[in-house]
């Protein structure tokens, strides 16, 4: 049997866990590598609990000690260290030698190399087969992660029928209304997060739909309740969002679909094409 992965471990039992172990979570989550050869009380220190706290997140997640959650991290890390492709280096000089552009360019490469990862690579695939059985979709986000949905809506438009996209003005509600156990939301959500984009994302798990989020990291608002969660820059430091690593991702996705739903693709793109073509729609 195939072993749930300690983020995806974390993330089923965040709602369960107190104010202090939510504070562990959060930490371990976002320093997985420094968490494996860090003490109890380290990782208290820096999440700022108690050392205690953090024994009784081990237990809370299902461990019998902090020594089986820290041997559970340990295993995982260097399982995935060996299948991920070392990053890049882009110009050999030191930190403080590096210009502006060349520091954002090895920042897009740490954060796409990091898609790689199997957790990543496992989440793409179940949202390509999500997508692909889904009756309807509908996609939403707010303020710049608004521009993230629309280039998704339009890319996934493209290739099936069904796929709606939440303007700025609402009309979430409306559309929603229409949706069935079947369908599935897409909801878009970067720092700083808006509340609309929670209140939807909540609206569709109460209601029994399926929700995909596209977010900075997994215990984010709308990471930490969706039914599959996409991260982008999960233990990226960086005080902006980078729409470049978004749009990487979203890529992925739709070559995945393409990759297994070619017949009925095609199908649809040529009666597009039909339509482009009668209607001259393009200058070539």
């Amino acid at each position: 049997m195939e072993q749930v992965l300690f983020e995806n471990l974390v993330k089923e039992k965040f709602t369960q866990l107190s104010a202090g172990q939510k504070k562990v979570a959060t930490y371990l989550i976002g320093n997985l590598d420094k968490a494996t050869y860090q003490t109890a009380y380290q990782i208290g220190r820096e999440a700022e609990v108690s050392e205690t706290t953090v024994i009784r997140f081990s237990y809370a997640l299902g461990f019998e000690g902090f020594s089986e959650l820290q041997s559970r991290i340990q295993k995982q890390q260097i399982q995935q260290n060996k299948m991920s492709i070392p990053p890049r280096e882009v110009i050999n000089r030191s930190k403080e030698e590096k210009d502006t552009f060349t520091k954002v360019i090895e920042k897009e490469i740490h954060i796409l190399g990091h898609l790689l990862d199997p957790m990543s690579v496992k989440n793409i695939w179940r949202t390509v087969d999500t997508l692909i059985e889904a009756d309807q979709i509908l996609i939403t986000g707010h303020g710049i992660s608004h521009v993230a949905a629309h280039w998704f809506s339009h890319a996934l438009g493209s290739i099936r029928g069904n796929v709606s996209l939440c303007s700025l003005t609402g009309e979430f509600f409306e559309k929603f209304s229409n949706l069935t156990d079947k369908s599935v939301v897409v909801v878009f959500s970067f720092p700083r997060y808006a509340k609309e984009t929670l209140k939807i994302a909540e609206c569709t798990r109460e209601q029994g739909i399926s929700l995909i989020s596209v977010t900075d990291r997994l215990l984010s608002p709308v990471g930490r309740i969706s039914t599959i969660t996409l991260t982008t820059e999960e233990n990226v430091e960086t005080g902006m969002n980078s729409i470049a690593s978004v749009i990487s991702l979203l890529d992925l996705v739709i070559a995945g679909i393409y990759e297994k739903d070619k017949k009925r693709i095609q199908i649809h793109q040529q009666k597009l094409e039909k339509l482009y073509s009668n209607y001259e729609v393009f200058v070539e």
